[in-house]
């Protein structure tokens, strides 16, 4: 959860005042380090993975009134986590594990406490590692408590007929750092970072977030859906109401037009709440998003180039791979019609000002930005110019076609795959192209420079440049994108990573460690065969909420390269390219790209190919291992295992967590076919998403 500085943060008035400061020097590190580290090389591939976990605790059952609720408890939890891990380390005992903060109070995040190896024998460490992990942090869980890996509490947010968090807490929509009508602050990691952040984001924003997804409409759904006023509002005076309405003026909805309810009326929320649309689930904090889990993996290039192409080539995926990892259907105790967190997340951390976002001319601020802090990203790198003098693409291939080629820092870049208008600072990227940096990443980081530092530690203004990074980092890891490029710490051994960021967690440790080895493999594989994913990023942009849709993975169509074969020495054998010109996508329809030989692809061909349309990333994955012949069988069949779960999902013969949970609530007794999802069916959906975590290796009905 990005820079995890110790200090007294400032509030938004002051914090303001040190924006061009923190900026200022945070180019300068970055020069500092671009300076020392850009020739750096062949660096192995080491590589880690980032999980998020909900702990729950269950009450009732057996009988009795069933309630599962988010437990603060798990902040506790994490405090005894980290003094085991010091006192490990402080006696030189190993240790393979890792647990960090996270934004919501009830949450975790685990990693290994070190990256994992470079050969492919090493992936099969990621498993075990996740499953011990797992287990360590159960045992301080207290009685009936549960620590799952799911995307969404699915009752985050809801306070009727009992507050979602345990111990109980009220929301407070006049104070606080989120003035939230469902999320108390007492939900928020009491780290000074998260409540800082959630306030200096709405203060920024001059209103508080506004988040609304669509809600599913079922057999017994009321349309328009008008969900009833928040309980948290019982009591409020009239003018206390205009406060609560004031807060949520963030919308293209002048206020004008927002008419209070007759007194025969019973006010519903969007009676209330301008922002609040009918027919929506509607979220009005930080919590919402940045409360969700993900599952991130982030690998070492051998140099700043191979990062810069990776980063690249992995960002059409983006999309891809987050339709396939989708579960998240519920949202505040409703089924939405949405099966993923990305555009929740992204809404929640939205800090633009009205002139940023368009509503209202530029006087005050300096950019219309078109997208959030927490978004796709808005511009390819390319390998650009041979700083280091390159390295090989994997220098453990056998093969003389592969071992004996030069570099693997073939850019197959063109500047019309950038066709997003880039706002970026030009005054920064003067001074970084005028310090030896090329236009391309100059452009990125001036990108990225256009946003505000969220979080200033008063400690932390006047640092050393030469050997810090915070400046550097504030703004860095606060542009939350599907990619990102990092570069290597100052006074670090550690190489130039890149992070995939777009996929979300899943129910079971064989499924999560399934997912970040694809990723992993997959990189291997780009590299091995020169492949070439560009696209343009608007169509990336367009695949990015195609795949949050219902069922996605299934019935939608992907923008998708055809031809991705860039160097015809490095194809492996018994692959063909695309044929030019007008072809037939897997949908049977007609289509045609001079150039690049775009198709509409479902997920299935994507990932598993069809023959004539599209090679498929797991045929090409499974060339790439063929390359290894003395690889065990054991390790074969284990890496098999993996390559066979998103195979299978693909091609929907088995469901994506997000389809399996929606087949859950429906079939559930107590569901009444209104899109609601009340506390019996949240009970038994997480008991039964506990008993999937806790069980080791294939889990019948939901993944192999």
């Amino acid at each position: 959860m990005g820079l995890l500085t110790v200090g007294t943060p400032l509030p938004w008035d002051d914090a303001r005042k040190h924006a061009d400061h923190v900026r200022a020097h945070g180019i300068r590190q970055f020069l500092n380090i671009w300076n020392n580290l850009k020739h750096r090389r062949r660096d192995k591939l080491l590589w880690g993975d980032e999980i998020e976990y909900v702990v729950v605790a269950f009450e009732g059952g057996n009988g009795a009134e069933k309630t599962v609720k988010a437990t603060a408890n798990a902040y506790e939890i994490l405090l005894k986590l980290e003094e085991r891990e010091r006192l490990a380390v402080q006696a030189g005992e190993p240790i393979s594990w890792s647990f960090k903060p996270e934004y919501g109070r009830y949450m975790l995040e685990g990693t290994p406490a070190g990256p994992y190896g470079s050969t492919l024998d090493h992936l099969l460490d990621v498993e075990p590692n996740m499953v011990a992990r797992r287990k360590l942090a159960a045992t301080y869980l207290g009685k009936n408590e549960a620590l799952v890996s799911i995307t969404n509490f699915p009752l985050l947010g809801v306070n009727v007929p009992t507050s979602f968090l345990e111990p109980s807490a009220t929301p407070t929509p006049l104070d606080g750092a989120s003035k939230s009508l469902f999320i108390p602050d007492a939900a928020i990691n009491p780290h000074p970072r998260f409540r800082t952040l959630t306030a200096n984001i709405r203060e920024r924003r001059e209103s508080k977030v506004s988040i609304n997804v669509p809600i599913f409409k079922d057999v017994n759904t009321p349309s328009p859906f008008l969900e009833p006023a928040p309980t948290c509002m019982d009591g409020f005076c009239e003018d206390r109401k205009s406060a609560v309405r004031r807060e949520s003026q963030s919308s293209r909805t002048p206020p004008s037009t927002v008419q209070p309810p007759t007194r025969q009326q019973t006010p519903t929320l969007p009676d209330l709440v301008p922002d609040a649309k009918p027919d929506h689930i509607y979220m009005d904090a930080m919590c919402f998003g940045m409360g969700c889990c993900c599952l991130q993996v982030t690998f070492q290039a051998c140099s700043v180039e191979e990062a810069r192409k990776l980063y690249d080539h992995l960002a059409p995926l983006t999309p891809i791979m987050m339709a396939l990892s989708a579960g998240a259907p519920i949202f505040r105790g409703y089924l939405a019609d949405v099966d993923c967190r990305w555009n929740v997340i992204s809404a929640s951390v939205d800090d633009r000002t009205k002139e940023e976002r368009g509503i209202e001319p530029l006087e005050k601020s300096r950019f219309k930005i078109p997208k959030s802090r927490y978004a796709s990203i808005s511009t390819y790198l390319s390998p650009g110019p041979n700083y280091s003098g390159g390295c090989m693409s994997d220098p453990d291939v056998a093969s003389p076609s592969v071992s004996s080629l030069p570099p693997a820092v073939q850019s197959h870049f063109d500047e019309k795959y950038n066709d997003i208008d880039l706002v970026y600072d030009k005054d920064i990227h003067k001074e970084l192209v005028e310090n030896g940096i090329d236009d391309m990443l100059a452009r990125h980081y001036a990108h990225l420079y256009i946003r505000d530092p969220l979080v200033v530690f008063c400690e932390k203004l006047d640092l050393n440049d030469e050997t810090s990074s915070d400046h550097f980092e504030n703004i860095q890891s606060t542009n939350w994108q599907t990619m990102r490029f990092k570069p290597p710490p100052p006074l670090s051994p550690i190489g130039w990573r890149v992070e995939f960021r777009s996929m979300e967690v899943q129910l079971s440790d064989f499924e999560n460690a399934a997912y970040s080895v694809f990723i992993v493999l997959l990189t291997r594989t780009i590299l091995s065969f020169d492949l070439n994913f560009y696209m343009a990023l608007s169509k990336v942009d367009e695949n990015m909420e195609i795949g949050q849709k219902r069922d996605a993975v299934l019935n939608e169509r992907f923008k998708f390269r055809k031809n991705i074969f860039g160097n015809d020495a490095r194809r492996p054998a018994g692959f063909e390219e695309a044929p030019a010109g007008v072809h037939m996508n897997d949908s049977g329809y007609a289509s045609s790209d001079a150039e690049d030989y775009m198709g509409d692809f479902s997920v299935d061909v994507i990932i598993n190919g069809k023959t004539g349309v599209f090679p498929g990333l797991i045929p090409l994955i499974r060339a790439y291992l063929a390359l290894h012949p003395s690889l065990p069988l054991q390790t074969l069949k284990i890496l098999d295992s993996y390559l066979d779960l998103l195979s299978r999902r693909a091609s929907g013969k088995i469901p994506t967590a997000a389809r399996w949970m929606r087949n859950f609530v429906a079939a559930h007794p107590d569901y009444k076919g209104d899109s609601v999802v009340g506390q019996s069916v949240a009970w038994d959906l997480m008991k039964r998403v506990d008993e999937i975590g806790k069980t080791e290796g294939r889990i019948p009905g939901l993944s192999l």
